[in-house]
């Protein structure tokens, strides 16, 4: 929930042309409609595991501010995954793909729609995800973690909503998540949304819900840990545990995940 005050705050990187769904207001959005890299105002670059490697043994680094990786161009965000070695750059791991990790600047946001409008890469070996994680975090997976939209390019189409928490994990394979097929979803742009209450995290696509995470109503962090601020990170793995399942296909590449625009709704206090 909001206050007037915080509201006008957050408001001030809002656009004014995006239409709140009913009960709630706009607090921050990302219209990308300033050509070169990404507003690093709202945006900053995730590079901390280049030299030791990345989780899900991932074979990307993550570049900063490189616009072979993360660009806006034409109204877009433009994120690109390449078949190229860095081996000059100081935190270089070995890693023979480059592609970009960008988390949101802002403190995070507690309940709320959040909504971002993409179109996904389906090269075999691309794992693209829109997730979040907390801003104050507290351990993988004790401080929780919402996948919005994840998919990998050996299965085009399938498009995964998930959460992560103490008791419930990919590690431990007992994660908690949905999965819908969208056909066109690598021509085409659609809406990836979480609504995200105190009751339940809900996965949509183009409004249609596929799968809801109901709080147990226990207050126990290791099963509900979704009650404190998450930020936004976007960003295109290559390889790893799931997306490279069925190997890398190295003559797709370059691939690239588009991004319309990033909304974040929240609802109005009465």
């Amino acid at each position: 929930m909001i206050t007037g005050l915080i509201a006008s705050l957050m408001l001030a990187g809002a656009p004014a042309q995006a239409t709140a769904p009913a009960g709630h207001v706009l607090v921050w959005a990302d219209e990308f409609d300033q050509d070169g890299l990404p507003d690093p105002s709202r945006w900053t670059y995730d590079a901390s595991r280049n030299r030791e490697g990345w989780h899900n043994n991932e074979a990307q680094y993550y570049a900063v501010e490189r616009l072979e990786n993360a660009r806006v161009e034409n109204g877009r965000l433009i994120l690109t995954a390449r078949r190229e070695t860095l081996s000059d750059a100081p935190d270089w791991g070995g890693q023979a793909y480059t592609s970009a990790r960008l988390l949101s600047t802002a403190p995070g946001w507690t309940y709320g729609l959040i909504e971002v409008r993409a179109k996904l890469p389906c090269g075999r070996g691309t794992w693209p995800a829109i997730w979040m994680l907390p801003t104050q975090p507290s351990g993988w997976p004790l401080g929780g973690e919402i996948d919005i939209m994840e998919h990998v390019g050996h299965a085009p189409g399938a498009i995964h909503g998930t959460v992560h928490t103490q008791a419930y994990n990919h590690v431990a394979k007992t994660e908690r998540g949905g999965a819908v097929q969208i056909d066109d979803a690598c021509q085409t742009f659609h809406r990836y949304q979480v609504q995200w209450r105190p009751e339940a995290v809900t996965f949509m696509v183009d409004d249609q819900p596929y799968y809801s995470f109901a709080n147990d109503g226990e207050g126990r962090p290791e099963t509900w840990p979704f009650d404190k601020p998450f930020r936004l990170i976007l960003n295109i793995a290559v390889g790893g545990d799931w997306g490279g399942a069925q190997g890398i296909d190295d003559d797709a590449l370059p691939q690239t995940m588009e991004v319309d625009y990033v909304r974040v709704f929240q609802p109005v206090t009465p």
